[in-house]
């Protein structure tokens, strides 16, 4: 069967994924607080934990993927989810159930950079670009269904469910892996011998011609630099959000289902925000478009916890999605436009955003220990972070001589450049290419894509 068919496969275990990785990561800090008297203190020093542990298994997930196949690490890792939710189900103790979210985390790591590996295997480099937009919008897509009902879901069917939902979920992911498994077994798509250049070859066998990027090499790095900077201080935010909405439905006077529905709005506007930017350009190296970004997160963040309005959390949360969603697409777009992106890329991608996710809950906890009398001591602590994050960006750009400039090709007329660039930019086509895998699999050079 050719690679290509086996991608709805791909994507309904992706959608899937999302699903139950949302809906237990997201309400296990609302089954903390009624099981065990967790505080928002409590679940930021929770979630930077297990930021933590996304730091470094992220990476090591990826590189096993990389070393032992796709499908192997896929099974790693839900044949772990699916222990470590059939242990929370028994589990009474809080640090048992600490030691589960851990658990789970840990297998989390193996499935997202395999997935998206699946998702760049053996694309044309047109074809790539669609296939990772496509990729970014089924799981946006599925995180703000499952945000959004998954209260109700908690309501009706127990705090236990918690557990048994994400259960069933990975129980029908392992059995769609191992028939996806089988299939590509006999799949019409080739590993390339070790030192071959890439996979993606014409039907006559040569290697399509590189693309020449739309601005100079220099600047590319220099917005992928700046990308990869600003989408971990995106989830510091998220991820110090996150851990304290249970503390946010208390002051509003929410039940978990109307958190579900009220705190999931930035799920709802990442999701159009990815679908915007995957078929509309204009944002494609423009510094201001990432600048307003960061400047949105940090008023729209500090807004969303300091503001005893529901109006303004609500509305706030209109832009704080829309923000993290262009932050996060231009790290996955300049990885994939940068020609020299390699595939250590992805593991390290993902291990900085787990360090984002270690920093910011662990600067909201420690504010909070040292000036438990400041309610918002944490939010303000955590905007002073991402004010840091500010001025880092600012400073690659202006080390980097400001304005984008288009490179000059040599015996090139200035009207073919434009022409090149312009048709570039409107077919979606990138740089790509591959490498060998231990076993004989070949790794697509792929960006980092990040979950949650």
């Amino acid at each position: 069967m050719p690679l290509r068919k086996l991608k709805p496969g791909v994507f309904l275990l992706e959608g899937l994924n999302s699903f139950a990785v949302v809906f237990y990561f997201y309400y296990f800090y609302f089954f903390m607080q009624t099981r065990h008297g967790f505080d928002n203190r409590a679940n930021l020093e929770l979630a930077a934990l297990t930021g933590a542990v996304s730091a470094l298994w992220s990476w090591l997930g990826g590189n096993f993927g990389q070393r032992f196949g796709y499908f192997r690490a896929l099974k790693v890792g839900w044949g772990l989810m699916l222990g470590a939710m059939v242990a929370g189900s028994q589990v009474e103790s809080a640090f048992g159930h600490v030691v589960v979210t851990l658990v789970a985390a840990t297998g989390m790591c193996f499935t997202w950079p395999n997935l998206e590996g699946l998702t760049c295997e053996g694309e044309t480099r047109a074809g790539l670009q669609r296939m990772v937009g496509i990729y970014n919008v089924v799981w946006a897509a599925t995180a703000a269904v499952s945000n959004f009902i998954g209260g109700a879901l908690l309501t009706q069917f127990g705090l236990n469910s918690l557990f048994y939902i994400p259960a069933l979920i990975h129980i029908a992911q392992l059995a769609l892996t191992f028939r996806l498994e089988s299939q590509a077994a006999g799949s019409s798509w080739r590993s390339p011998s070790p030192g071959s250049a890439s996979l993606l070859e014409t039907a006559d066998g040569a290697l399509p011609a590189p693309a020449a990027g739309p601005v100079a090499p220099a600047t590319a790095r220099k917005f992928l630099r700046m990308a990869w900077l600003a989408n971990p201080f995106a989830y510091i935010a998220i991820n110090t959000l996150v851990a304290v909405i249970p503390g946010l439905a208390q002051r509003f006077q929410l039940s978990t289902t109307f958190a579900g529905f009220c705190c999931s709005v930035w799920c709802f506007s990442r999701f159009g925000t990815f679908f915007t930017l995957w078929l509309w350009n204009g944002w494609h190296y423009r510094f201001r478009w990432l600048l307003l970004a960061y400047l949105a997160l940090i008023g729209t963040f500090t807004a969303i916890l300091t503001v005893p309005s529901l109006a303004v959390l609500l509305l706030a949360q209109v832009v704080f999605g829309a923000a993290v969603g262009l932050m996060y697409y231009s790290s996955l777009f300049y990885s994939m436009d940068v020609g020299d992106t390699k595939g250590e890329h992805g593991g390290l991608h993902e291990a900085a955003i787990g360090l984002g996710n270690l920093a910011g809950p662990a600067v909201g906890a420690a504010s909070l220990y040292f000036l438990p009398q400041y309610a918002n001591a944490g939010a303000l602590a955590v905007s002073g972070l991402l004010t840091l994050g500010l001025a880092g960006l600012t400073g690659i750009w202006a080390a980097g001589g400001g304005r984008a400039r288009r490179p000059k090709a040599a015996g090139q007329s200035a009207a073919a450049r434009g022409d090149l660039a312009e048709g570039r930019r409107a077919t979606g086509e990138v740089r790509s290419d591959t490498r060998p895998e231990a076993g004989g699999q070949s790794r697509q050079r792929r960006p980092g894509v990040v979950k949650l």
